[in-house]
């Protein structure tokens, strides 16, 4: 587009502005009316996977196998230091009771109604261990201790090992339809249980916790950064702005821009067919401070021409014509680089990708159109400028020519501090408790249960015995039996359930309990004799389908495990499913769980970020070469906006030392903000060296003409970000505080990096 072709076109944006008002907003309406297309998709873990993993898929097909639709674990903490006391194994018992009230409850198992086997010559007798609580005294609350801490199958589950802490497992069965509504009755149930047993119990702790009560937490969480957080930053946004652009209405051009874009990117969602998840909540703000910096330049560029004398209409073409290009540019490279979450593996991710992408292409389009055409309709007037000798950008610019040697060896010695920070992160972020801060009451219970009952995650195995009616095969029993001792001994496993711990206590039963009879049966068929018997004697609600598939085929082995890293929970499967092709290939399925699936989602997502953010820096690497027509200064102006990530996850390591999924997607999401700047600058830059100035001259003018808006849209963005970062979900902090992290930093090397770095190669050229 020519300079004429722009002039004539921004001549009518101006001239005609209440058309091209009305046009815009006929724009908007038809792509917002989409909204009533679109999808939500309602929060919950599992979201944060890809539909087609096959890890998914397999968890998909275990949980039907074993009736298993989603269980919570409550902990019962009684005053002093055992739960072996009358009082205490009452209030466990009530509690048990209280459980099985809970809608759409399948199964509740505990201490007190564990089904305790015991042999006589000829039969077997099966009872819960603690019948009737209120009746237990003396000798028989040291037998329920005994039993309750050296057997297999409730130490580490149903009580901790040291005696303290009794833990309750509820098991549920969801209907196929209305799942949503059926969790939140549930989680309600569950609640209000729980507080009745506290009022009832008022010296005992109750802690709860389950991937139904987290991903009610989790809504609640995301609800109140879209209530709350949002219309912060809109609020802080806008104070600034104020501040800054010293003009209330320009404000309202900014407030305008937003209902524009925001309508339309959503519009847009829906049109095209893309489903909304609630963990997307962040495309609110990105699309809030991309919108607000746009405008800022223009409104910037605008009042700057009124200082020089221009009138109104003239002012803000003068202000197109020196922000149109630079925009372009940047709503072109904000595109790509969200369009690079694509490459991630969760959708919610890909989701703001795709919504922010279109949203920086449309504000392009209202920043030409609907902006100018507001500015020349509302009455703005320049703002007095001060003239007191020297003003910021002169200073600056001044600082910069002359300290520039010092000033790069600075950033390298920076970059080097810097990147000895990085290496001191780990990634920590398939703890699901982490999920939420501290301010949470589910939190706080996971890091109790974690620290003093038993770990929160679990690793699931279906074990194949290769046949119908293979699980009562004795050497198929030796081989479970085999690989749940293997896992005890491992560190990291505080407990393991299998079919082969209630073989052996079957055997040892009709054995008359004798201690060297706690081994596998002699065959095959007496191992289904006592199978028969045993589930022959099992109360309704407890048999064991939640253990062996339907055709007799496999078992099932859980595996609790303490908290973990993503690379300890991979490494720990590594382990688990060597030592099972070492030694039983024919029974190895594969791992499952919530935990192991999202172990390996995290490291293909970081995988696949870093894949897709060299992709994304490669295209822009091209695209600013083609558009500067310069191969040097389009690869230099990669430095100032790969290096503050580097920074920002610098500091992240020797503050916090850990990170969270979010890490992955920061460098994308701050590249594709912080090279907006970058574009300003050495736009501004190469037309002042057009001018005939020299490197060193060229500095001063080109902050004079951004340094104000690049400041101005700095703090929108850290403010938007930085407000994100104070939100309930830990994700969210990390995302929001290292986003906002770096979008400052970047503004510290465009001012103080970037231009030593042009001086230095530039004055190179010149010479020659």
């Amino acid at each position: 587009m020519n300079s004429k072709s722009k002039f004539s076109f921004f001549d009518l944006v101006v001239g005609r502005y209440l058309w091209t008002i009305a046009v815009t907003i006929l724009l908007a309406a038809v792509i917002a009316a989409g909204v009533q297309q679109l999808i939500t998709v309602k929060v919950g873990i599992r979201n944060h996977f890809n539909e087609n993993d096959p890890h998914l898929v397999k968890l998909d097909a275990f949980e039907d196998t074993y009736a298993v639709s989603s269980s919570v674990l409550v902990i019962v903490a009684p005053p002093g230091d055992s739960i072996f006391t009358r009082e205490a194994l009452v209030a466990i018992d009530q509690l048990t009771e209280a459980l099985w009230r809970t809608p759409y409850s399948v199964r509740v198992d505990s201490i007190t109604n564990y089904l305790h086997t015991e042999g006589t010559e000829d039969s077997l007798i099966v009872e819960n261990l603690v019948d009737d609580a209120a009746l237990q005294e003396g000798s028989n609350i040291d037998r329920i201790r005994d039993i309750a801490l050296t057997s297999q199958e409730t130490a580490g589950r149903f009580v901790s090992r040291d005696g303290h802490l009794a833990g309750l497992i509820v098991s549920f069965a969801l209907p196929d339809e209305d799942r949503d509504l059926k969790r939140i009755e549930i989680v309600d149930a569950l609640n209000g249980l729980v507080n009745e047993q506290r009022l009832a119990n008022p010296d005992i702790e109750y802690h709860i916790y389950g991937e139904l009560l987290l991903n009610r937490a989790v809504r609640d969480a995301l609800t109140e950064d879209m209530s709350i957080l949002a219309p912060i930053a809109f609020a802080m946004m806008a104070l600034v702005a104020v501040v800054l652009l010293r003009s209330v209405w320009g404000v309202c051009g900014i407030f305008a821009m937003l209902i524009a874009v925001m309508a339309s990117s959503f519009g847009f969602a829906g049109w095209a067919g893309i489903r909304f998840y609630a963990e997307s909540g962040a495309t609110l703000f990105v699309l809030m401070a991309i919108t607000a910096a746009h405008s800022v330049h223009l409104i910037q560029g605008m009042t700057d021409g009124m200082l020089r004398g221009m009138e109104r209409k003239a002012a803000v073409v003068h202000s197109l014509h020196i922000n149109v290009r630079p925009i372009f540019l940047t709503s072109l490279t904000t595109m790509i680089g969200f369009l690079s979450l694509n490459f991630s593996e969760m959708p919610p991710f890909r989701v703001m990708g795709n919504i922010v992408a279109f949203g920086a292409l449309i504000a392009f389009v209202y920043s030409v159109t609907l902006l100018p055409a507001l500015l020349v309709l509302m009455p703005m007037r320049a703002p007095t400028r001060k003239r007191n000798g020297l003003d910021f950008s002169d200073r600056l610019g001044s600082f910069v020519v002359s300290n520039g040697k010092l000033l790069l060896w600075a950033f390298v010695l920076l970059t080097v501090v810097s990147a000895i920070g990085v290496s001191r992160i780990d990634l920590n972020d398939n703890n699901n408790a982490k999920l939420l801060d501290e301010s949470y009451e589910l939190r706080r219970s996971g890091d109790f249960i974690n620290e003093e009952f038993s770990g929160l995650d679990s690793f699931e195995y279906s074990l194949s015995a290769g046949h119908e009616g293979g699980v009562t095969d004795i050497e198929y029993l030796q081989q479970v039996d085999s690989f749940a001792q293997w896992l005890r001994e491992q560190p990291e496993v505080s407990h393991v359930t299998s079919i082969a711990d209630i073989m052996k206590r079957l055997n040892q039963n009709l054995h008359n309990d004798a201690d060297d009879a706690y081994v596998m049966p002699e065959n095959a068929d007496l191992a289904a004799q006592y199978l028969l018997l045993y589930e022959f004697s099992l109360p309704v609600g407890r048999d064991l389908n939640n253990l062996i598939n339907f055709e007799r085929s496999a078992s099932r082995m859980t595996v609790v495990v303490e908290g973990m890293s993503v690379r300890d929970q991979i490494e720990l499967d590594s382990r688990a499913l060597a030592w099972l092709q070492e030694n039983a290939p024919e029974m190895q399925t594969g791992t499952t769980g919530v935990a192991i699936v999202g172990a390996y989602s995290v490291m293909r997502n970081i995988v696949n970020m870093l894949i897709g953010t060299f992709i994304a820096m490669s295209i822009v690497s091209l695209l600013l070469i083609f558009a500067f027509k310069s191969l040097r200064f389009g690869l230099l102006s990669l430095v100032p906006n790969f290096l503050p990530a580097i920074m920002a996850m610098g500091v992240w390591g020797y503050a916090v030392g850990t990170v969270s999924i979010a890490a992955s997607i920061v460098t994308a999401i701050a590249f594709a903000i912080v090279v907006d700047d970058t574009i300003h600058l050495l736009s501004k830059y190469l037309q002042s060296r057009g001018e005939g100035k020299s490197p060193a001259e060229a500095i001063t003018p080109t902050f004079k003409v951004v340094g104000r808006p690049l400041l101005s849209t700095t703090l929108i963005f850290a403010v938007a970000f930085f407000v994100f970062g104070v939100s309930g979900l830990s994700t969210n902090q990390t995302l929001g505080l290292l986003v906002g992290m770096t979008v400052v930093i970047a503004l510290v090397a465009d001012f103080l990096l970037f231009p030593p770095l042009l001086l230095a190669l530039d004055r190179k050229k010149t010479a020659k």
